[in-house]
């Protein structure tokens, strides 16, 4: 394992401070956490350091930081892990410190435990130990070819989860997705609810063992989860994660190829004319063709939507660079990774789902279920959606459904409702996470925000293009008079009061706003074609 693997798992969501190629292609040996301020007779050649700074102050000489990075360097450590919770980030002094002795740097967030870290290196270096030839395994012989088999003739994989502990006694076990639905157990172990289920992976208590697969993603990677430690040997556990990763890997490259059906589907439901015969056969490949009603959702995944506003992290934990086009595409399999994964919430009985990807970022499932069933569709996506939120904090994740409908012909204004919805739940919480339905457009904004982009630019010109101009810089302050004007019900007292100025002042902006647009502000109509035209921008 090389210290540039840590940065690839989004599931620690480190970032690189500082570093070049050669610091990150080092290999790490193992690893130690210290907040000493003189911990080089603790470390070994080949190690990563987690370090929460406690021991450092703003106070403190910047020699400080650099005797403490010095013996590291001096000890042959490969790379500081430095904890942000303390400080509310990793201090410069520490950053140069690195620079100087050339010992790789690496954030950890507050939100990832040293535990979780330290976990993760080992757990690679347990699989790549199980990957070498080697006559020495935890599993018995005829365990394994048990598992062999049972993997060969297609097990569910509850049955396989089941078989690779019944002789250890069968302990309880979960496999956990990161939002807490349960992908199988053992046959003792009690239901996890989800939202208990991922606090219980979020605070670490137990055994969590990752099941390493090719294209998981955050939301829907699966987890090994015994509530008592100790019980299985870490040895065992590896071997059994590994299986179920072979379980996985398989059924993602089934996946995979049904990807074409997908694909034409969301062509067919979304072009602009489109064809009901062309739909109804796109379903029927999809296996949707039975349904009695059917349901559009739409989602996006926009990075940087976390609370500090900042950059957004990709899957491999890095920040993006690609500007806001690259974001988009990066957020692309995203929102499809959480829309999937919400949506196998879902009772597998009531509903039948697919899954693809739309231009401009979006992701977009059509489900189909029994008339009757659209009221739970809307209550399991509202629990699910936070709980796969969570997995990814620093996205802004939004999903907005259409009304159910009855046939293939409707899909496609069942996905303009959809993505109407889906403006509503952005207007709604932009930085953060929501999901929406029609009856969510309870305002002009929401509905404002539905609008084609090119549609909204047009209309705001039309409507405002005299006060846009970048000639006059009075034209701006007459917009923000007008926006306030509007904003307090058109109460000239309010307005002047708000923009601390007199009253009649006032008048004499609104006046010039009327004379530029050719609105006359005492008209309700006119009134909403200028807040339409404002809430376009």
């Amino acid at each position: 394992m090389q210290v540039d693997h840590l940065l690839r798992l989004d599931r620690l969501d480190l970032s690189l401070v500082w570093g070049d190629r050669a610091l990150l292609g080092q290999e790490v040996g193992g690893v130690t956490a210290t907040d000493l301020e003189d911990p080089a007779r603790f470390l070994e050649t080949g190690e990563i350091v987690l370090s929460g700074l406690v021991w450092w102050s703003r106070e403190d000489d910047p020699a400080k930081a650099d005797r403490f990075v010095s013996a590291l360097s001096g000890a042959g450590a490969v790379a500081l892990l430095a904890g942000e919770e303390t400080h509310g980030g990793v201090p410069e002094e520490v950053v140069d410190a690195c620079r100087r002795h050339r010992v790789a740097l690496l954030a950890v967030p507050a939100h990832t435990s040293f535990r979780a870290v330290t976990e993760a290196v080992y757990l690679r270096q347990w699989g790549e130990l199980s990957r070498r030839p080697t006559d020495l395994y935890a599993l018995p012989e005829s365990v394994r070819a048990d598992l062999d088999r049972a993997l060969e003739h297609d097990v569910p994989v509850a049955e396989l989860t089941d078989r690779a502990f019944a002789h250890l006694g069968t302990p309880d076990c979960h496999l956990l997705t990161g939002s807490g639905r349960t992908v199988a157990r053992t046959g003792g172990a009690v239901p996890l609810p989800p939202r208990r289920a991922a606090e219980l992976l979020r605070a670490a208590r137990g055994t969590t063992v990752r099941v390493e697969g090719d294209d998981d993603t955050a939301f829907d990677a699966w987890h090994l989860y015994l509530p008592e430690e100790g019980q299985v040997p870490p040895r065992v556990l590896q071997e059994i994660a590994e299986l179920l990763g072979r379980h996985r890997r398989r059924e993602d490259r089934r996946r995979a190829t049904r990807a074409t059906a997908s694909a034409e589907l969301m062509a067919a439901v979304g072009a602009a004319y489109p064809d009901a015969h062309r739909v109804r056969g796109a379903l029927a490949a999809c296996g949707l063709g039975d349904g009695r009603a059917y349901t559009v959702v739409v989602a996006s995944a926009e990075p940087g939507g976390g609370p500090d506003g900042g950059p957004g992290r990709g899957r491999d934990g890095n920040e993006g660079r690609d500007g806001a086009g690259g974001a988009r595409k990066a957020a692309a399999p995203e929102a499809a990774a959480a829309l999937a994964e919400a949506l196998n919430h879902l009772p597998s009985a009531a509903f039948a789902s697919v899954v693809g990807k739309r231009p401009g970022g979006e992701a977009m499932a059509v489900l189909a279920h029994d008339a009757d069933a659209a009221a739970e569709l809307r209550a399991v996506l509202g629990e699910a959606w936070p709980l796969v939120h969570a997995c990814r904090p620093g996205t802004a994740l939004h999903a907005g459904f259409g009304e159910p409908v009855t046939g293939p012909a409707e899909l496609n204004a069942a996905l303009a409702q959809a993505r109407y919805a889906l403006a509503a739940a952005r207007a709604a919480a932009p930085s953060a996470q929501c999901v929406a339905g029609l009856d969510d457009l309870r305002g002009l904004d929401s509905l404002v925000a539905g609008i084609p982009a090119a549609v909204r630019e047009v209309y705001r010109t039309t409507v405002l293009g005299p006060l846009l101009g970048p000639g006059r810089a009075s034209h701006a302050t007459l917009l923000k008079t007008l926006e306030v004007f509007l904003a307090h019900n058109c109460s000239w007292a309010r307005t002047a009061e708000a923009l601390h100025l007199h009253v009649n002042t006032v008048h004499y902006r609104i006046e010039r706003v009327e004379a530029l647009t050719g609105r006359d502000l005492s008209r309700l109509d006119h009134k909403l074609d200028l807040r339409a035209a404002l809430l376009c921008r």
